[in-house]
Parts: structure tokens; C-alpha cells; sequence
């Protein structure tokens, strides 16, 4: 344990990580946790005064931080975001992929939009930031990271947005990483389980008003700060794919011997949660 500590130290330690979705969630934890191991933290989210309460308090403990208000469905944004970077630290590192919003409905009931958001959010936001940080990420061996999910491996029901987006950004991703083999840019997708994070409570409903109340038991969750130290690890050793728990790499073997038990089992799970969309 002390070895992965350390490991994940020296793998952050000076080197300038920017995460979008920094305000809330398992980018706020990341935005602490690494400034705590010595990461130069930039940090983009909608919300300005969260960012700039959040910056001062790392910078009080001790730490770098900058932060940008950032929407990641506007390219301009985006750009800032990178450009913030580079004019307070010079370079890019590592860039985390995190903002993302997620919906619950029967794709029989939702309306459209909602599907449009995910998308413009969860795959078009990673492919904005991955335009603008690349340069620097070829320039400096860097990491680029997407938050993905276990709906990005297989489809989850009554989730039909969030798994579209979540296989596109793996899509994405996967590409870039084959195009920049000769370049030196690690590029890894981590698939988190189930979180105790705000991307829940946010979550789009068939109309596209927030769900505001999570199905889900938040004391068996994973907490954030167990997500953003699994993504350090994971950064250390420059892995391609990051799995979290036992349901994540359960589906990920599993399907490929048994793909329709993986169904069956998805909608068993989730026509159990209360006030689930189908039974």
C-alpha cells in the first residue's frame, strides 16, 4: 500500500493535471486529492463560485490550483480551459475527461433532447478538451484520461443516453490512443462503479427535469475519493483501461463468454431499484 502511495505520488507530483467537472463530485475529490500528492490542479466546472471557493481552499493547504468556468458543450470554453492551464503552469500533463451528467428513463418515454445533452456533454465535452490538450499532452508524454462507466462497457437499461455516450467516448478515445502510439501519449478509460457523487442526483429524467433523489444505497457505494486515488494508480502505471469493482470487471470477463447472461442480470439489477422505469 505504501508503494502505491508513493507510486502515485511521483506520478503527480509537479506535473499539471486539469480536470473538467471540478466543482462537485469525483472531480472536486481528484481537484483535492491531488493537489494534495504536489499536482498543479486546473480546474473547470459551470460553476465559478464553487471553482474559486474550492482553489483558495487547496491553495491555503498548501497547494497550486487555477480554475476556469468552464461548459465543456462549448468549444470555446474548453479552449480557455487548456489556455488557463498553460498561461499559470506552462504546460499539460495530465487531462482528466470527468464532467458528465447521466439520465433514468425508458428510452420509449424520453424525449430526444435528452439524449442530444448526454451526448453534448459526456462524448462532445471529452472531444473539445482532447482538441485543445493534446499538443501539450504529445509534448509532454502526458496522460489523457475519460471517466467513463461500466455503462460504457455494456448497455444499462433505462439509461440508453448515458451508455450511447459513455461507448462513444471509449470509441474516441481508444482511437486516439492508437493514433499517438508513436507519440508517447497514455490514454486510459476508467469505468467507476456505482459512486457516491452528484452525477446522480442530476441525473436527466424522460422530460429532462433532474431526478433530485438518488434509487440507489449511498453507504454501499464507492466514495469519490476512493474513484480519484483508483484513477491515480491508474495513471502511475499508465494503464489502458481502469476497472473499479467486482460488478465492472465482472461485466467486462463476463461478457465475453456470455454476453446475454450480462443482459439478463443488467435488467434484473435494475428493475429492482425503487421506482424503477420497468419492472
Amino acid at each position: 500500500k505504501q508503494n502505491n502511495e508513493q507510486d502515485m505520488k511521483n506520478a503527480l507530483k509537479d506535473k499539471t493535471v486539469v480536470i473538467t467537472g471540478a466543482s462537485s463530485g469525483i472531480g472536486e475529490a481528484m481537484a483535492k486529492v491531488y493537489a494534495s500528492m504536489g499536482a498543479k490542479v486546473v480546474l473547470g466546472a459551470r460553476h465559478a463560485d464553487k471553482l474559486e471557493a474550492l482553489c483558495r481552499s487547496i491553495e491555503q493547504q498548501g497547494g497550486r490550483a487555477a480554475w476556469c468556468a468552464t461548459d465543456v458543450t462549448r468549444p470555446e470554453d474548453c479552449k480557455r480551459l487548456i489556455d488557463t492551464a498553460v498561461e499559470h503552469f506552462g504546460g499539460i500533463d495530465v487531462m482528466i475527461c470527468n464532467a458528465g451528467i447521466s439520465m433514468r428513463a425508458l428510452f420509449d418515454d424520453v424525449d430526444l433532447d435528452v439524449l442530444h445533452r448526454l451526448m453534448d456533454v459526456n462524448f462532445w465535452g471529452t472531444v473539445y478538451c482532447t482538441k485543445y490538450a493534446l499538443p501539450y499532452l504529445q509534448k509532454s508524454h502526458g496522460s489523457l484520461v475519460g471517466i467513463s462507466s461500466v455503462a460504457g462497457i455494456h448497455g444499462l437499461p433505462g439509461r440508453t443516453g448515458y451508455s450511447a455516450s459513455k461507448f462513444a467516448m471509449t470509441g474516441f478515445l481508444e482511437t486516439i490512443r492508437i493514433e499517438n502510439l508513436k507519440k508517447g501519449v497514455h490514454v486510459m478509460v476508467a469505468c467507476p462503479g456505482f459512486t457516491a457523487s452528484n452525477v446522480r442526483f442530476s441525473a436527466l429524467t424522460a422530460n429532462g427535469s433532474q431526478q433530485g433523489a438518488t434509487p440507489r444505497k449511498e453507504e454501499k457505494m464507492m466514495t469519490a475519493e476512493q474513484v480519484a486515488r483508483i484513477v491515480a494508480r491508474g495513471i502511475a502505471r499508465r494503464k489502458r483501461l481502469c476497472l473499479m469493482e467486482i460488478e465492472g470487471r465482472a461485466t467486462h470477463f463476463v461478457k465475453k463468454f456470455a454476453p446475454g447472461l450480462v443482459d439478463r442480470l443488467f435488467y434484473y439489477v435494475m428493475s429492482k431499484e425503487p421506482d424503477s422505469p420497468f419492472k
